[in-house]
């Protein structure tokens, strides 16, 4: 019995010290929050996007792969282009232009519609993540029929003299 004591007191240990460590974790991750505000402003300029995933809104899953690249405004609103291959077929259009907005949370989190004229799949409804000092985005498509997400990486255009 003195083991099995010696063992519950050593779990309850552990416990409580992973209990301070989570507390303090949470604390330094909300205290962090106030130092990576984001907002709008956070993404402007161009973002290379590598699009992947499947529509599963048809008889049988089609996978699709593409790339885009978005002009963000700093101020809600964005142009692209895009060339998405659906199960192996590219579109008809070479590329693909498209407008929406977005809103980005204080919390780096936020949101995009992007409506491309004549498709049948417009508006595209996404939710996204922004990191890196906003260098990088995290998307996933939020609309029903879709298992897809993307990976955009800010676009260093400088120029060479």
């Amino acid at each position: 019995m003195t083991c099995l004591n010696s063992w519950s007191r050593l779990i309850r240990v552990a416990a409580i010290g992973c209990a301070i460590a989570t507390g303090a974790s949470v604390a330094d991750a909300q205290a962090g929050d106030k130092d990576r505000a984001c907002s709008n402003a956070t993404l402007q300029g161009a973002y290379a996007f590598d699009v992947v995933g499947v529509f599963v809104d048809a008889p049988t899953p089609l996978p699709l792969r593409g790339v885009t690249l978005a002009e963000f405004d700093g101020a809600g609103g964005f142009t692209q282009v895009d060339h998405v291959v659906f199960n192996g077929t590219p579109p008809p259009v070479d590329w693909t232009p498209g407008t929406g907005t977005y809103h980005i949370n204080a919390d780096c989190t936020g949101e995009m519609e992007i409506n491309i004229p004549g498709s049948p799949f417009s508006p595209v409804i996404l939710r996204l993540t922004v990191g890196a000092n906003g260098t990088h985005i995290n998307t996933v498509v939020s609309k029903a029929g879709y298992v897809v997400s993307s990976t955009g990486t800010k676009v260093d255009q400088k120029h060479k003299h």
